[in-house]
């Protein structure tokens, strides 16, 4: 990779090993971290725990961004992270973790999920829409996400370049040709002298 360093994976929290999307997850993981990147996640259990597993077993760093609520009654919090991370980051609230999760990652990679995931994936494609030309890429796992994509864009109010700041994947192989592709074109634009959103606090501070 030539720019791309770190890769943060969104998904469903619920999955367990039994899963077919669980053993998937770990294989798409396994396979984008053996190009040499570091892999960020939510720390806990599903696709975060799969994505952890996968990452470590290809030998990359894995860093999951967690955090503790004590009155958040549906969360899919545990006692501890999983046991694959190598780094765990701690952050305050639900916030902070999606800001820290959007902020450590040059590319995200969205997979299936419930609520937490979609306002994931819509604050990475907000931020990708407004920083359009400087912004970080999705790479979207699954032909679902097409559907997903027609409903929004026969229904709401989307504009040209919202549609081509990500990529719909199917599988593994494509994951990582979409991964370097985007890193390909990440290069020319800091070639260019254009970079990336780096902090959260660039991104609230739009004039």
């Amino acid at each position: 990779m030539k720019r791309i360093q770190t890769v943060t994976y969104f998904g469903y929290s619920g999955f367990t090993k039994t899963d077919a999307l669980y053993r998937e997850t770990y294989d798409v993981a396994k396979l984008i971290a053996a190009e040499g990147v570091s892999i960020v996640n939510g720390g806990f259990g599903g696709v975060m725990e799969a994505v952890s597993h996968g990452a470590r077993d290809a030998g990359a760093h894995v860093i999951g961004v967690t955090f503790y609520p004590k009155e958040a009654t549906h969360f899919e919090k545990t006692t501890n992270a999983n046991p694959w991370i190598d780094e765990e980051i701690i952050t305050d609230n639900y916030l902070a973790r999606t800001l820290k999760l959007i902020e450590l990652g040059d590319i995200y990679i969205i997979f299936n999920g419930g609520t937490g995931t979609i306002s994931e994936f819509a604050m990475a494609w907000g931020l990708a829409r407004i920083y359009y030309g400087k912004h970080k890429p999705l790479i979207l796992y699954g032909s679902f996400w097409k559907n997903i994509i027609d409903t929004f864009n026969k229904n709401m109010f989307l504009r040209p370049e919202e549609l081509k700041v990500f990529t719909i994947v199917n599988n593994a192989d494509e994951a990582v040709d979409a991964l370097k592709k985007y890193d390909n074109e990440i290069y020319i634009r800091h070639l260019n002298g254009n970079v990336n959103i780096v902090t959260p606090e660039d991104a609230f501070n739009i004039e």
